[in-house]
């Protein structure tokens, strides 16, 4: 279906419930614990079946929906966590923000209250970041992340290694977490000059104190290499796939067994 009938579709597509959640383990590589969790929107199709996020992203741009899909996918992966039994209740709940939210100049409070609403501590939420957007004003970008962090929610940076993969946002942003693209996590495994790549986006992490989420971790040995070198989370098919609520508690609930 062309991008513009898709971007029609999504209009409805909100207001009838056809968005949903999944939501993909985030994994300790000190211990193996499941520690968190990324929220990953989705949009269950009436004649297409099941989209993806980069569809989904796709036609919000198009149909100038971006901002309302991200306060619908906020508010209801919030409302799902909240609803998790007490065993889940340790998760951190990563919540994609991209850099026009973040330009809005009622972001800060609008999202605060979103949590509040859910009855989650902000303590339990990470804002994450999409590095591949242009954010115009760091200054403004910053003053903005800071107020999040002073209210408890943490802050990362994702997709690193991707699009601009520009430092600047390393050093003038207030993070606490600096997430790795999966094109990086491959690189991990080839030859010398892709592993020296790794290693170094790794050791900047470490220098700047900030903890690292690997995505797309997918066999044990990116597993290892990666722990050997210092990242400190993963984010895989070697865990888990996006997972609704069913596979997610029981995931867990085994893991305890």
């Amino acid at each position: 279906m062309p991008l513009a009938a898709l971007a029609a579709d999504l209009h409805r597509a909100i207001g009838r419930g056809e968005i949903d959640v999944l939501f993909q383990p985030q994994v300790s590589l000190r211990d193996g614990a499941i520690t968190g969790v990324e929220a990953l929107a989705r949009w269950r199709h009436p004649r297409l079946g099941g989209l993806g996020a980069a569809t989904l992203l796709a036609a919000a741009e198009r149909a100038d929906l971006g901002v309302a899909l991200s306060d619908h996918v906020q508010a209801l992966a919030l409302a799902r966590a909240a609803a998790w039994p007490a065993t889940l209740a340790h998760l951190r709940v990563a919540l994609n923000v991209t850099a026009a939210d973040i330009a809005r100049e009622e972001f800060v409070p609008r999202f605060l209250a979103r949590i509040a609403a859910s009855g989650i501590a902000p303590a339990r939420v990470t804002a994450e970041v999409t590095e591949s957007g242009v954010i115009h004003d760091l200054g403004a970008a910053a003053a903005t992340l800071e107020a999040l962090r002073d209210a408890g929610v943490r802050v990362a940076l994702d997709d690193f290694g991707t699009g601009y993969s520009n430092l600047a946002y390393l050093t003038r942003l207030p993070l606490d977490y600096l997430k790795i693209d999966r094109s990086l996590t491959l690189a991990i495994t080839g030859d010398t000059r892709e592993r020296v790549v790794v290693e170094g986006v790794l050791a900047i992490a470490a220098g700047l104190s900030l903890d690292t989420i690997v995505e797309g971790v997918e066999d044990a040995s990116q597993r290892e290499l990666l722990a050997a070198r210092g990242a400190t989370y993963y984010q895989g098919f070697l865990c888990a796939g996006p997972l609704d609520d069913a596979g997610l508690i029981a995931l867990i609930e085994e893991g305890r067994a």
